[in-house]
Parts: C-alpha cells; structure tokens; sequence
C-alpha cells in the first residue's frame, strides 16, 4: 500500500467497494464504511446478511474507490472467533449507534480489506 493510498484511506470513512456479483457476474458497486483496527483496514456492518459480503465470499477480489483513485484489493473473510472477538472489541465500542457487541460478533460480516 502506498503511502497515498494510507492518507486517503485515513481521510475517508465512507467509501465505495465494487464487487462481482454471486450469481450475475456483473460488477456491483455500494457504498460502505471502512473501519481501522489492529492496525489494518476492515469492511463490516451491523448484524445482518449484506450482499456485497455474500459476493466477496464467491469472489474475493474487489476494487475499493477511494477519492482520484480505484485500488485492486483482495478481500480476507474472517471466521475465526477468536480474532472476530479482537477486531470487533475495536470496532464497535467507538460506534455510538451500535448494538451490543455480542451481536456483532455473531451476525455481523468482517472481511480485512488487503492489499496487491
């Protein structure tokens, strides 16, 4: 990652992300919000099924816009409990509109936004 790339991704919370779609193969573009925790960037959301998550499961590879530029990122799914529990205890006490943290460790996606 460039130091560029850092500063913007530093400066922007809300960013879009294109996917691939499941089933259509077609690209999916959303906005979302970006997340810093253990020193690296993550996409998630609250308790609830999402389909750009379902479309990074089929297809990890996705572009994240960021302002002036679209970054090639490959997507890490976590399902490892133990480092759920980690990253979410970062993530979520911060938010003020947050359900309990429980939840989101049971129900909510989490995928480490990595870098070519």
């Amino acid at each position: 990652m460039t130091d560029e790339i850092r500063r913007a991704l530093e400066r922007q919370q809300t960013v879009d992300i294109t996917t691939v779609g499941r089933r259509s193969g077609q690209p999916r573009r959303i906005e979302t919000w970006r997340y810093r925790a253990a020193g690296r960037y993550w996409l998630t959301g609250s308790p609830g099924t999402r389909d750009w998550y379902a479309n990074l499961l089929a297809h990890p590879e996705f572009t994240l816009h960021l302002k002036g530029q679209d970054v090639p990122v490959h997507a890490r799914v976590v399902t490892d409990a133990d480092e759920r529990v980690r990253v979410f205890e970062e993530i979520v006490p911060a938010l003020s509109w947050a359900e309990g943290l429980q939840s989101w460790i049971a129900g909510s996606p989490l995928v480490e936004i990595e870098f070519d």
